[in-house]
């Protein structure tokens, strides 16, 4: 299982994730470009000193992010509030790459069309989304529980 992020927009939420995959067992992608330098103090005191525990890699771009993954054979299950099925319902298997997009704006077109999967978090009517830290948080742990991943 492997967490990514889609050109995420702030530091803080990089290193809530970068604590989340160290904490988990679960090695986490960073998709560049940032909103941020990724040595910026924030994304350092986000990820205290969970961030030298967990594995982590940096992509120069979408595409060769994406071209890693489709070489590895790993299915892109892409997270955003226009997912017509609900995360609860969908069946993960070890090998998923799980993505979000960045806080500002989601994720383009492009990535859209790159996922093998497009889900969204049930949420009330009338609220906008969830953080992103908080989201991979929860589908983070829901394939982990599905695939038996969950540290004991």
């Amino acid at each position: 299982m492997i967490l990514a992020l889609y050109c995420p927009d702030i530091a803080q939420n990089a290193g809530t994730c970068l604590r989340t995959g160290a904490c988990l067992g679960v090695e986490v992608h960073l998709i560049e470009p940032a909103g941020f330098p990724m040595g910026d103090a924030g994304f350092r005191r986000a990820g205290m000193d969970y961030i030298d525990q967990v594995t982590w890699r940096r992509h120069a771009s979408f595409e060769a992010f994406d071209s890693a993954r489709r070489a590895a054979s790993q299915r892109l299950v892409l997270f955003t509030t226009r997912g017509a099925e609900p995360l609860f319902g969908f069946r993960f298997r070890p090998d998923d790459v799980l993505l979000f997009g960045r806080e500002s704006a989601g994720a383009p077109e492009a990535v859209h069309a790159a996922a093998d999967a497009r889900l969204r978090i049930p949420m009330r009517l009338g609220v906008r989304s969830l953080n992103v830290a908080v989201s991979a948080g929860i589908a983070l742990a829901e394939a982990l529980r599905q695939t038996g991943g969950l540290p004991e």
